[in-house]
């Protein structure tokens, strides 16, 4: 698993959107990227995070970032977390977990006493440069959206 740092440049993506566009990372160079990796769309805390992007989504505008949501989950059905949803960012299906892997959030996780692999929920904030300004590893839900903006703010 590779180790990234805050101030390292972010790893390149290039991915398949739920609409069908090609997503490019270095296509969004000069604004701010919200990349956020959740487990599984539409199971509740992977909701209650999305559905505070999306109401928080004009203020990540308003400071010139764009969200962005990441998981192992098919296009299909990150097609239909979208549209139930109303989430008015891009999701991209990483069902080969190669974008989780480069980021270092796809891990071995415990439940019931079975171990498995899977995302552990993070989000980066990649500056206008290229570069991982900010990272959440571990996000608890709850005001995660509002936690990002502010650390937009900040600079």
């Amino acid at each position: 698993m590779p180790t990234l740092n805050e101030g390292a440049a972010a790893p390149a993506i290039e991915a398949t959107t739920v609409k069908g566009d090609t997503f490019r990372l270095a296509d969004h160079k000069g604004k701010s990227i919200v990349l956020y990796f959740y487990p599984k769309a539409d199971t509740p805390g992977c909701t209650t995070e999305a559905c505070e992007f999306r109401d928080a989504i004009e203020d990540f505008r308003g400071i010139d970032a764009e969200v962005v949501g990441v998981s192992p989950d098919a296009p299909k059905a990150l097609a239909k977390f979208r549209e139930k949803y109303q989430l008015p960012f891009t999701l991209l299906a990483d069902e080969d977990h190669a974008i989780s892997e480069a980021y270092g959030v796809w891990v071995e996780k415990s439940m019931y006493g079975k171990k498995y692999m899977g995302i552990e929920r993070t989000t980066f904030i990649i500056g206008p440069d290229g570069n991982l300004k900010k990272m959440f590893p571990k996000v608890k839900v709850a005001g995660h959206a509002e936690q990002v903006k502010q650390a937009l703010a900040a600079g």
